[in-house]
């Protein structure tokens, strides 16, 4: 398989360039997920870095690269997005999750 020297940006690995494999299309995936091993033996810890451009797009438009991103959060967007799937639901983002101000 292919792969393609990497530079990772923030979180525990920052500086740091490492070999990531590419997939069918040439492209490195758009999460990439590093566990860390607890001390005492417990569940590892993962943690998540997300793909951005190196850089902005040159004169002729061409690609600069990827790079990855730490994600503290951590979320793991795990499902496909399709343009007919229901919108993500955040907590407190519903109608009636916070107080009722409109009658004061």
């Amino acid at each position: 398989m292919k792969s393609q020297d990497t530079p990772f940006v923030g979180g525990p690995l920052d500086g740091r360039v490492l070999p990531v494999l590419l997939g069918l299309t040439g492209h490195p995936p758009k999460t990439y997920r590093v566990p860390v091993p607890d001390a005492a033996g417990g569940a590892p810890t993962v943690l998540v870095y997300r793909r951005v451009q190196a850089g902005p797009s040159g004169r002729f438009g061409l690609h600069p690269g990827w790079k990855y991103e730490y994600d503290p959060e951590g979320d793991t967007g795990g499902r496909p997005r399709w343009p007919w799937s229901k919108p993500r639901r955040t907590p407190g983002a519903t109608p009636g999750d916070g107080p009722d101000t409109a009658h004061e």
